[in-house]
C-alpha cells in the first residue's frame, strides 16, 4: 500500500517511478496521450460555478506562453506519445488569432485530433476559420435553454443570443461531433434536464450533464446546489428509456446513453459521485506554462521558464508524470481538494 503524506490536509503520494523512454505513462500505468491547453485565463462571461463576478487578477502578457512556445511544448510531448489536444481558456476565443495556433499544432505530424472548448459567445465570427485551420470538434457550454437564465448564470446580459448564434455557426461549419455541456445546479437549471435530453432525439448533439466541482469561489453553489448524475439520469429517464451506448469521438470521461433511434446522446460527467480517475489519460498546460498532472492536484511543473532559457523539456515532462496523483480529493462544498484553485478559469476546466 502506498504511504501518503499530507499537503494542505490532502493525502499526497510520493513520486512514483515512470518509464524514462517511449510513450508517456504515469506511475500508475496510465498512458498519457491527451493535453488540454489553456491559452488564456480571461473570459468574457462570469458563470456562477466558474469564477467570481468581479473577475480575477489576470496574468500579465509576458507571463503567458506565446503560440510558438505552446507549439514547442506540443512538439516535445508529441515525440513521447501525445496524440490529442484540446484548446481551452478561460474563454479561448478572447485571445487573438487563435487559428494561427491551431495551424501550428496541426503541423505536428503525431497530433491526430484537435478540439476546442468554448462558451460560443464569439464562435459565430470564428467558426469557419477555426474549422479550416484544423479544429475537428467543439464543446460548447450551455447551461440553460432559456435566454434569461443563461444571462443570469453567465452574469452577462445578451450572452444567450450570441451563444445560440455560435452553435448554429458550429453546425454550418461542419464541426462533428458537437458536444453541449450543461453544469446542473439545483434551483437554477435542474428542471431543464429533460428538455435538454429531448433535443438529442432530433438533433445530432451530444448533451453532457456535469456535476458541480468545488473551487474557492463557488463553495456556496457546490454546497447548496449540487445535483448528482444519478438524479439527473433518473429525471431524464421519465421521458423515455435510456440505453447505455458508446459515446462519440472524444477523450473525456463521460458515460453515454441514448433514447432508441435518437440522433444524439445524453452523457454524464461525474467527478463527485462516481470518481473516474483510474481512466485519466491527460495533463493540462496552463496559460502561464505550468504543466499540471491533475486538474485539482497540488502539484505542477514550470515549463515556461526552462523553455525560455532553451532547456530541454522532456525531463520535466517525465518528472511531472512521476507526481501525477492516483486521484483527486474533491469534497463537496469545501475547497479542501481543489488544489488551491479559486476558479476553474485559471486552468481551463
Amino acid at each position: 500500500m502506498t504511504t501518503l503524506v499530507q499537503l494542505g490536509g490532502i493525502p499526497v503520494a510520493p513520486a512514483r517511478p515512470v518509464p524514462q523512454a517511449g510513450p508517456m505513462a504515469d506511475g500508475f500505468g496510465r498512458r498519457i496521450e491527451y493535453l488540454r491547453i489553456s491559452v488564456t485565463d480571461k473570459c468574457n462571461l462570469r458563470c456562477v460555478y466558474c469564477m467570481p463576478e468581479e473577475g480575477l487578477p489576470w496574468l500579465r502578457r509576458d507571463e503567458i506562453l506565446s503560440y510558438e512556445e505552446i507549439a514547442q511544448v506540443v512538439r516535445t510531448m508529441a515525440g513521447v506519445g501525445l496524440r490529442k489536444v484540446r484548446i481551452t481558456g478561460g474563454e479561448p476565443l478572447v485571445r487573438r488569432d487563435l487559428p494561427a495556433l491551431v495551424r501550428m499544432i496541426r503541423a505536428v505530424p503525431q497530433i491526430e485530433d484537435v478540439s476546442l472548448s468554448t462558451n460560443a459567445v464569439l464562435l459565430e465570427e470564428h467558426a469557419d476559420e477555426l474549422r479550416a485551420a484544423g479544429v475537428d470538434r467543439v464543446n460548447v457550454s450551455l447551461d440553460s435553454l432559456r435566454p434569461e437564465r443563461i444571462d443570469a448564470i453567465s452574469r452577462r446580459t445578451g450572452s444567450a443570443e450570441a451563444i445560440f448564434r455560435g452553435l448554429a455557426a458550429a453546425e454550418r461549419a461542419g464541426f462533428a461531433p458537437i458536444k453541449v455541456n450543461c453544469v446542473v445546479m439545483r434551483g437554477r437549471n435542474d428542471d431543464e434536464v429533460a428538455d435538454f435530453a429531448a433535443i438529442t432525439r432530433e438533433r445530432p448533439w451530444h448533451v453532457r450533464f456535469i456535476e458541480v466541482m468545488p473551487t474557492g469561489d463557488n463553495l456556496g453553489v457546490s454546497a447548496d446546489e449540487f445535483v448528482s448524475a444519478d438524479e439527473i439520469l433518473e429525471n431524464v429517464g421519465r421521458i423515455g428509456d435510456l440505453q447505455a451506448v458508446r459515446g462519440p469521438a472524444g477523450n473525456g470521461p463521460a458515460r453515454y446513453f441514448a433514447f432508441p433511434g435518437a440522433a444524439g446522446t445524453v452523457g454524464v460527467i461525474t467527478p463527485m459521485s462516481h470518481n473516474y480517475c483510474e481512466r485519466c489519460n491527460r495533463m493540462r498546460l496552463t496559460a502561464d506554462g505550468q504543466l499540471r498532472p491533475c486538474l485539482f492536484g497540488h502539484v505542477q511543473t514550470n515549463l515556461r521558464d526552462p523553455l525560455r532559457r532553451g532547456e530541454p523539456l522532456e525531463p520535466l515532462i517525465r518528472h511531472t508524470l512521476t507526481i501525477k496523483p492516483e486521484r483527486h480529493w474533491l469534497v463537496q462544498g469545501t475547497d479542501t481538494g481543489s488544489g488551491g484553485l479559486r476558479a476553474l478559469s485559471q486552468v481551463g476546466g
